[in-house]
């Protein structure tokens, strides 16, 4: 199989033995797969994939078909599309997940689409809800809506019924997250429009002390992304007095258990908002598996709105 490699801080595409599906795994042929900025960290050297992933096989997302099961997998038959969340291994032709993390794709479902939905929209699903315990009514401020994880946020913010304001770097992307159905304002003087219950962190450090200057009695911080560092001062008094709670999330290292339970919420919670039209996944740019170096480019260049996807295949 092809598969888009990392040696030496660098990246290509190699020629690999199929993987062999073991307990409870199925084998996918891989139509298409995400980026993320873990990809980008990994490429750096900054990230290294967990224990039983490919270790050179970048890919936290993947969407397919399913081509073999190994011992005990039951869950899915040959031929189901399905996508899902990896530890790494998901940019490359074929690839090996276990069937607890995996969910259906849904009918309609393109698959750029489906291969740029999982890694997003179960990180949202978790920070919101799981993590920030966000509520109809509240309002939800989400940092750096523009990419997967951001649109994603807002979408599901607004779903819920929450009054989400974005903060948008890039004016070319704005209108764009508005009509996902957020209040865009650019991220300098964000606090002013304020006060807010949950606030999704996607920036990083430079943001915590407008985050909290920005945020209600009693609210939420959920810190999923550092890009523009990772470290700020901390007013403790400001977060005591506000009664603020500060978490912090990553989904990759996690247990199987908690990786099936993050799937099972997103079958629950979120798929029936993409299968009816409610919530969409925007993708901004696809490339094919040999063009990953320009892929990576893009990503990489910024202002963009929605997924950068590798699609090994259109037909469905």
């Amino acid at each position: 199989m092809r598969a888009v490699t990392i040696n030496d801080r660098a990246l290509s595409i190699t020629d690999l033995p199929a993987p062999e599906p073991g307990s409870a795994e199925v084998l996918v042929r891989v139509r298409a797969c995400g980026l993320n900025g873990a990809d980008l960290l990994q490429l750096k050297g900054r990230y290294a994939a967990p224990p039983g992933a490919p270790a050179d096989i970048p890919g936290l997302e993947m969407a397919g078909e399913v081509v073999g099961l190994g011992p005990g997998a039951t869950r899915f038959a040959v031929g189901d599309r399905v996508m899902g969340i990896l530890g790494g291994g998901g940019q490359a032709e074929l690839c090996v997940a276990h069937e607890r993390v995996l969910m259906p794709v849904p009918e309609g479902l393109s698959w750029a689409e489906a291969g740029g939905l999982a890694e997003v929209f179960t990180t949202a699903h978790d920070a919101l809800f799981t993590q920030g315990g966000l509520r109809a009514g509240e309002r939800l401020l989400v940092h750096g809506a523009a990419g997967g994880v951001g649109s994603a946020a807002v979408q599901l913010g607004r779903a819920a019924g929450a009054r989400v304001t974005a903060t948008v770097r890039n004016p070319d992307s704005r209108e764009q997250v508005a009509a996902l159905g957020a209040k865009v304002v650019a991220p300098g003087g964000f606090e002013d429009h304020g006060p807010f219950d949950v606030i999704l962190e996607l920036v990083g450090g430079p943001n915590l002390p407008g985050n909290l200057e920005a945020l209600d009695l009693d609210g939420r911080i959920v810190v999923i992304g550092v890009g523009a560092g990772r470290t700020s001062e901390l007013d403790l008094q400001q977060v005591m007095q506000k009664r603020a709670r500060i978490f912090g999330s990553t989904l990759r290292a996690r247990p199987l258990e908690q990786k099936a339970a993050t799937a099972r919420a997103v079958e629950r919670s979120v798929l029936p908002f993409i299968a009816d039209g409610t919530v969409t996944v925007p993708v901004a740019a696809t490339f094919s598996l040999e063009q990953a170096q320009a892929a990576y480019d893009r990503f990489s260049a910024g202002g963009k709105h929605g997924k950068i996807v590798l699609v090994l295949s259109e037909e469905a």
